[in-house]
C-alpha cells in the first residue's frame, strides 16, 4: 500500500449529520504517534524505518488515510452490546459502524493500562476497538477493515511485544510467539492512525457494570458518536439505576448504549431493561427501580374500611398515609437504607361463602380502590393489590385490575394460601399454587409493563409453607420487567417467625427479593423496626404490618 494514498474526507449520517475530518494540523507524525501511544508502540520506528514490506510480512509504518469509521445511517436506539468484553465490543461496532478503514485491536489479557491507551486511539482515530477472540473475523469482514493498531503493539516480522507494559498479556505466548487471532493477523499492521475530528451527533448515555473492562465497547462509542461532553459514562451493573436514568433524563433527545453482561443482567434482559431505562415512566418518588439499589419499602397491608384484616382499614385514607409515613421514618431513623411507603391492599377476598360465580373470593370493584391509587400516587406511596383467588386462577383475577396496574407505582401481590382446588375450603386447608401459574402471571405483568412504557412493577408471592408454591426453582427470573419478592409471612414467636424466614431464603432463586410481616395481634411480640433490621438476616427489603 502506498503510504501516500489519500482518500477524501467522508461525511457521514446518522440522525442527524456527522463530520469525520482531519484537523488543521499536519497529519499525525511519528512523534505524535508515539506520545499518543508510548507503551504500545516504543521501538516501532526502527522495525519499518525502510518503509517496505516483504513478501509475508505486514507493513508496519503511519497510516496516513484521512477517514475513520462511518457510522450507519439508521441506528436502532436504544443500543444494548450484551456478553463478554470481546462480545460487546463486537456488538456495538455492529449497531453503530457501517464500514471503517481500520480498527485497534487489543489483546484479550491486556493490562488496565493497555486497555487505557488503545481506547484513546481509537477514539482519537474515530474507529472501533476490539478485543482480540477467535470471533472478530466476521465484524472485521464486514467492516472492510484493511489495517490494525495493535495493543500491545507488535513489530513487523518480529514475535517480540514492543509494550513495556504487555507483559503477561494473551498478545504473545511464553515463547514470544505472536497469539494474535488469525482474521488480526492477517490484515496490516500499522503502528499510528491519524486523527479526526468528529462533532458528536447527539448526546448519549453508555452505561456499562466495568468501565475498565468494556473499555473497548466504550471507546468504540466515543470513536463514532462524539467523544466530548455529550458522553457520559455511568458505571452500573443495570442500566436503569438511578445515576444512568438521572443522566438520560437530564436533557432531551438522550440516547443510550447499554454495554456488557452483568451478575443480574444478559442477553435480552439487558434489551429488556435498556429499552425500560431510555423510555419508561418514572416512580412518583423518582427512578424506575422501586426495589433498586438499598430502597426498601415499609407498608400497610389490609382492606378499606375493614380494621380485622389489616392495619390498613383502621383509618381513612388521609390518615393511612400518614401512618405509613410515620412507620418508615422508624425505620430511617434507625438505618441507611432509602425506604418508600405502602400500600398493599387486598382487591380480592377469600369468602366462606361461594359466590355467584362459586369460586369462594369477593372481587373489590377496581374503582372502588382508585381514591387509594391516586392519592397513594400524589403522597410517593407505592400500592400492591393483594389476590385470593379462591377456585380462580391469579392471571383472570389480575385482569380485572388491569386499569389500576397500568399506574407506574402499582404493583401485583399473589396470595397462594387462598388459592384452592375444587372441593377444599379457606381454612380448612391452607392453599397452594403451581409454578406454572406464576409465570403465566408474571409474564402477563411483564408485558403490561412494557406495552404500557411503565417502570419496573414489584410482583410479590407470599409464602410461610414451602408448599405453598411448588416447583419455586422454577420461578421466571428472566423478566427485567418486575422485581419479584417472596414474603415470608408467617406469625408467632421470634424462635417460630425465623424458622419460617430460614426455611423460605434457602435455595431462593438467584434474583428473587424477600419481604418480611410484623403481625401487631398474632406475634408475640411483635418485632420492633430496631428488631426488624438488625435480626432478620438478610434484611428485608419489604416489610408489611398486619
Amino acid at each position: 500500500m502506498c503510504a501516500e494514498t489519500c482518500c477524501p474526507a467522508a461525511t457521514v449520517v446518522t440522525v442527524t449529520s456527522t463530520n469525520a475530518r482531519r484537523p488543521d494540523q499536519p497529519a499525525l507524525t511519528r512523534r505524535a504517534a508515539l506520545l499518543l501511544g508510548s507503551a504500545g508502540i516504543v521501538g516501532v520506528a526502527a522495525a519499518c524505518s525502510d518503509g517496505s514490506d516483504g513478501p509475508d510480512i505486514p507493513f508496519v509504518g503511519d497510516d496516513t488515510s484521512t477517514d475513520g469509521a462511518q457510522p450507519s445511517e439508521e441506528i436502532s436506539w436504544p443500543v444494548t452490546a450484551p456478553g463478554d468484553p470481546a462480545a460487546a465490543a463486537v456488538a456495538v461496532s455492529a449497531a453503530l459502524i457501517a464500514s471503517s478503514p481500520a480498527a485497534v485491536v487489543v489483546g484479550p489479557d491486556a493490562a488496565d493500562e493497555v486497555l487505557t491507551e488503545a481506547g484513546e486511539a481509537a477514539v482519537a482515530a474515530g474507529v472501533p476497538c476490539f478485543v482480540d477472540s477467535p470471533d472478530l473475523g466476521g465484524e472485521l469482514e464486514r467492516l472492510g477493515v484493511e489495517r490494525v493498531r495493535l495493543f500491545p503493539a507488535t513489530t513487523a516480522g518480529s514475535s517480540e511485544t514492543t509494550s513495556e507494559t504487555s507483559s503477561g498479556s494473551a498478545s504473545s505466548s511464553a515463547s514470544g510467539e505472536s497469539a494474535w487471532s488469525e482474521a488480526v493477523s492477517a490484515l496490516e499492521q500499522v503502528d499510528s492512525l491519524p486523527e479526526v475530528e468528529r462533532d458528536d451527533t447527539r448526546r448519549v448515555v453508555v452505561t456499562t457494570p466495568d468501565e475498565a473492562a468494556f473499555g473497548a465497547a466504550v471507546a468504540t462509542v466515543r470513536a463514532v458518536l462524539g467523544a466530548g461532553e455529550g458522553t457520559t459514562v455511568v458505571q452500573a451493573s443495570d442500566p436503569r439505576e438511578d445515576e444512568a436514568v438521572e443522566a438520560l433524563r437530564a436533557e432531551r433527545e438522550t440516547s443510550l448504549v447499554a454495554v456488557g453482561d452483568s451478575d443480574t443482567l444478559t442477553g435480552d434482559a439487558l434489551a429488556g431493561a435498556a429499552t425500560m431505562a431510555a423510555a419508561a415512566q418514572t416512580l412518583p418518588t423518582g427512578g424506575i427501580l422501586p426495589l433498586g439499589g438499598e430502597r426498601r419499602m415499609i407498608a400497610l397491608y389490609g382492606h378499606p374500611g375493614v380494621a380485622g384484616l389489616g392495619l390498613l382499614g383502621e383509618q381513612d385514607l388521609d390518615t393511612s398515609i400518614e401512618r405509613v409515613k410515620g412507620l418508615v421514618g422508624d425505620y430511617a431513623s434507625i438505618d441507611d437504607s432509602q425506604f418508600m411507603p405502602a400500600f398493599e391492599v387486598i382487591v380480592t377476598i377469600a369468602d366462606s361463602a361461594a359466590g355467584e360465580d362459586g369460586n369462594y373470593s369477593t372481587e373489590g370493584d377496581p374503582q372502588m380502590y382508585r381514591p387509594w391509587v391516586d392519592a397513594a400516587k400524589e403522597a410517593g406511596v407505592y400500592v400492591l393489590l393483594d389476590l385470593q383467588p379462591g377456585y380462580t386462577d391469579f392471571v383472570t383475577q389480575a385482569k380485572i385490575y388491569e386499569e389500576l396496574l397500568a399506574e407506574p407505582h402499582v404493583g401485583l401481590a399473589l396470595d397462594p394460601e387462598w388459592r384452592l382446588e375444587p372441593g377444599q375450603r379457606h381454612m380448612e386447608q391452607i392453599g397452594h399454587v403451581e409454578i406454572e401459574e406464576v409465570n403465566e402471571t408474571a409474564a402477563w405483568l411483564a408485558e403490561l409493563t412494557r406495552s404500557k412504557g411503565l417502570p419496573q412493577k414489584v410482583f410479590m408471592l407470599h409464602q410461610f409453607q414451602l408448599q405453598m408454591l411448588r416447583d419455586r426453582d422454577q420461578l421466571r427470573t428472566d423478566l427485567p420487567e418486575i422485581v419479584t419478592v417472596i414474603h415470608a409471612d408467617g406469625h408467632g414467636t421470634p424462635d417460630l417467625k425465623q424458622g419460617t424466614w430460614g426455611a423460605i431464603k434457602a435455595d431462593l432463586p438467584d434474583g428473587v427479593l424477600l419481604g418480611w410481616k410484623n403481625f401487631i395481634d398474632e406475634d408475640k411480640p411483635t418485632f420492633t423496626p430496631q428488631r426488624t433490621m438488625t435480626e432478620v438476616d438478610p434484611k428485608p427489603r419489604f416489610v408489611s404490618y398486619q
